[in-house]
């Protein structure tokens, strides 16, 4: 199995592999017609599944799974556990770059929606919008 991860490890390998992303899903059952799901997930190799699962383990959350053909991934989705593991963990352990400036926009996002703003049609509209531009492009 693999080693003991240790948060300097993990803050490395995010900032390489992983993914903040926050998806607005059509779905009409919703009082707004959309769905906004936040999400964070690192994907590798089948070779090295087991860092996925170390990963999950070590948060204590989140699900491994087939990400694409012979990937996979470790996927966060539950907004209580990005409140109370994901954001206080890279809070005290600060990413660097773009994967940086994700987080913290991916932050805001699942902050407002803890407060319940995603319920308000003023809050939902604001959260929409900041979703389009969670991802980095480039920092040029």
């Amino acid at each position: 199995m693999v080693a003991n991860l240790n948060p300097q490890w993990i803050v490395g390998f995010v900032d390489g592999e992983g993914c903040f992303y926050v998806g607005v899903l059509k779905n009409d059952t919703l009082r707004f017609g959309y769905q906004i799901q936040p999400e964070f997930t690192v994907v590798q190799h089948k070779r090295d599944i087991k860092l996925l699962y170390a990963l999950k383990d070590y948060f204590g959350c989140g699900s491994v799974g087939i990400n694409h053909g012979d990937r996979y991934h470790w996927r966060v989705k539950n907004l209580k556990n990005f409140i109370e593991v994901i954001i206080p963990f890279f809070e005290k352990h600060k990413l660097l770059g773009k994967r940086a400036i994700e987080f913290e926009r991916f932050r805001d996002i699942c902050l407002l929606m803890d407060k319940g703003l995603h319920l308000t049609p003023e809050g939902f509209e604001t959260i929409k919008e900041k979703a389009k531009n969670v991802r980095v492009k480039n920092l040029d």
